[in-house]
């Protein structure tokens, strides 16, 4: 088994009031961002110039094939701009034995790109049972016995590809609608799985979607969080979730997804506890905002960052330093 110790990011905050551990970034997702190519999503470009003009180094690849796919490329739009990343996403089906094969071959193209990027995390979602768009079911809600015992197997076998082929660590992202979504789910997963090969990329806005708790989750499983994303949910439009039966994209469309402080989990209280860790941790903004206007979400990711500078997370204006 190959020693937990997480890799630690270059650039870290300084500052009065700096939570030392933890590297803030952001993510394409912040601009609206679901998809590889869509009529409602802002241009590469355009998302990576305004990450910039928002006061952020740090950022998270996206959907594969948003972003240029050609490390060559990807390394000339990602360095004349000054920008590092900070992880790769991807997503992969390892309760599905027979889909195997292909999941692995799609994992591996978005490795390569990561690794080649100079990121050592990637951000694994489980697919998701009901169509982003429609609504629709494409699986049931729950996984079977047989089905729960292959995702832990393959996660565990796809983490140690990850860490020793391409030096990336390997992080489960529990997600609205998929089958990793509930705080049980998300224990199930991590008492399922190798310490040694596998994390958690905490995602506090899916875990409050799924009536979890990410203070505890925190407080329990610290040795397991390799990521973090922080997100907040709408309580309200929670509300209207479970009373109706939406969708994770319905509710997008609601707009469960809001800028802090608004929102539950408390971001401030999540940063606190994040910061009395003793690991490194890059935590990315995420405001699920697909899809909007083109000039919405420039300014809630200035607004975002200058708040969670006031909580100690990042430096307003500052060079960060190791």
């Amino acid at each position: 088994m190959p020693a937990s110790t997480p890799t630690t990011p270059v650039g870290w905050n300084s500052g009065q009031k700096s939570a030392t551990n933890l590297c803030l970034g952001s993510a394409p997702d912040s601009w609206g961002v679901w998809f590889p190519a869509d009529e409602h999503q802002v241009s590469y470009g355009r998302f990576l110039d305004e990450l910039v003009a928002a006061g952020y180094e740090w950022f998270e690849l996206g959907p594969y094939g948003y972003l240029p796919t050609d490390p060559r490329r990807l390394a000339e739009e990602v360095g004349s701009r000054g920008l590092k990343v900070s992880g790769g996403t991807v997503f992969g089906a390892l309760h599905r034995p027979g889909s195997w094969p292909g999941t692995l071959a799609s994992i591996r193209k978005v490795a390569e790109l990561t690794a080649a990027a100079g990121a050592h995390h990637l951000v694994l979602i489980p697919p998701l049972y009901r169509a982003e768009k429609t609504g629709a079911f494409t699986e049931p809600p729950q996984l079977t016995g047989p089905q729960w015992a292959s995702l832990a197997a393959r996660a565990n076998e796809l983490g140690k590809i990850l860490l020793n082929d391409y030096d990336i660590r390997l992080c489960l992202h529990p997600h609205a609608d998929s089958h990793i979504m509930t705080q049980p789910e998300i224990e199930r997963f991590l008492d399922g799985t190798d310490s040694g090969w596998v994390w958690l990329c905490l995602d506090t806005g899916h875990v409050a979607y799924g009536g979890g708790d990410a203070i505890d989750l925190i407080r329990r499983f610290a040795e397991r969080i390799g990521y973090v994303h922080i997100k907040q949910m709408d309580p309200a439009v929670l509300g209207q979730v479970r009373a109706e039966g939406l969708s994770f994209g319905e509710a997008v469309r609601r707009r469960v997804c809001v800028e802090p402080p608004a929102g539950v989990p408390d971001p401030a209280a999540v940063v606190a506890e994040l910061a009395g860790l003793d690991a490194p941790l890059f935590v990315i903004v995420e405001q699920d905002l697909y899809p909007c206007d083109p000039g919405v979400p420039l300014p809630i990711a200035i607004r975002t960052r200058q708040y969670l500078n006031g909580c100690g997370l990042g430096v307003p204006g500052g060079e960060q330093r190791r």
